[in-house]
């Protein structure tokens, strides 16, 4: 089997010096008024032409010569995010917003550049982005101290760099390489098969009654959040004392999140390690936050982060990853003898079956039904 191209990436945590960070600031807000300009300009070609056309970085450049300071390709590339988040929007305008304006205070700060061949004036032909030691060199930045943890893979290349700055002020560099692997199918079995059943409580129930006993990280930090952010509420915005309570109320948020985000790689690895295909359901996360009073639970637990893991891991050894339509009845058919109870409700936990009297776990039996039904779609009867 011939190879296949696959690219991975490598966050580092890095620290510029105040010139640097400076720089980045900049870049950051280029970025951000450069994707406002463009997607308003869009929007009204839109409406006047009635096509969605987005004009280059380079229109700007002479009314705002400040763009000039920053990484071109930085800005070159925030034109093809833009039109990919239009894209997007188009093929699913149910489940994909369409793109919006971005803002300094809520917006993520980041911005991404490509790795170049460029002529020195030596004549010759180096990259524009290249590690040597702890040091990352970065067009217009320069080289930039680095904390390495982890080295590429002899033969995988470097394609590109996002360089991104957290609430709390750390900066972060994630570079992204591409390299060649031979992945050889594996052809599942059922004993090597999981299902998975979305679980507001406890993450997940597999096929097999395990459940991953999600430690709510979010619910254990509530209330010391909540104390911090009481603080906040009474000192007086913008200063001294409200700049650093701030940046406490960050860093627990920061916390949170990468304890949550730690526990979803853990899981995913153990299971794309031990399973040849896993099966979940395509469940609407955004909407089952916004219904049922479940949004704090379920924006708390990371399940489609999870997923979009368990996903790349799998496929990346050539295993099976699938997603079942969500509209099937997972828990209110009998996995035993597939008798359909059409009156079971949220509140039941626990029900038997009418048909063979079997009784059943509803969460166990939901799982055992979306691994069925996933390999029925691999080996159709």
């Amino acid at each position: 089997m011939p190879a296949v191209k696959q690219n991975r990436a490598i966050k580092y945590r890095v620290y510029p010096t105040p010139e640097q960070q400076v720089l980045f600031a900049k870049t950051f807000g280029c970025v951000r008024f450069v994707w406002n300009h463009m997607l308003t300009d869009a929007q009204q070609f839109l409406n006047e032409a009635g096509a969605f056309f987005i004009p280059t970085p380079a229109k700007y450049k002479k009314e705002f010569p400040f763009l000039k300071e920053v990484d071109s390709l930085a800005l070159a590339n925030t034109q093809l995010d833009l039109k990919d988040a239009n894209k997007r929007h188009l093929e699913s305008p149910k489940t994909v917003g369409a793109p919006k304006l971005k803002s300094k205070r809520k917006s993520g700060m980041s911005y991404t550049t490509n790795n170049q061949k460029m002529r020195n004036k030596n004549g010759k032909i180096k990259d524009t982005i290249y590690v040597v030691g702890s040091l990352i060199h970065l067009p217009k930045v320069g080289d930039i101290k680095v904390k390495v943890h982890r080295e590429p893979g002899v033969d995988w290349v470097l394609k590109g760099a996002t360089v991104s700055c957290t609430r709390s002020g750390k900066y972060f560099i994630s570079l992204l390489y591409e390299f060649e692997k031979d992945i050889k199918p594996v052809v599942p079995t059922k004993e090597a098969s999981l299902g998975l059943d979305y679980s507001s409580h406890d993450f997940y129930v597999d096929s097999n009654g395990k459940v991953a006993n999600y430690p709510q990280f979010y619910r254990q930090s509530e209330e010391k959040l909540a104390k911090e952010q009481r603080k906040l509420s009474r000192m007086k915005v913008s200063s001294r004392n409200y700049d650093e309570q701030l940046h406490k109320v960050q860093l627990l948020h920061e916390h949170i999140a990468n304890q949550r985000k730690n526990f979803c790689h853990a899981v995913s690895a153990a299971i794309a390690k031990q399973y040849d295909a896993v099966f979940v359901e395509d469940i609407n996360l955004r909407g089952l936050a916004g219904s049922l009073k479940l949004g704090k639970s379920t924006n708390d637990n990371g399940f489609g982060m999870f997923r979009t893991m368990l996903e790349y891991k799998l496929t990346s050894q050539g295993k099976t990853f699938t997603k079942i339509d969500k509209w099937y009845p997972s828990s209110k058919t009998c996995s035993v003898c597939g008798f359909v109870k059409d009156d079971l409700t949220l509140a039941d936990r626990v029900w038997t079956c009418s048909a063979c009297n079997t009784t059943h776990n509803r969460d166990h039996n939901a799982a055992i039904n979306i691994r069925n039904v996933g390999l029925l779609g691999l080996y159709p009867a």
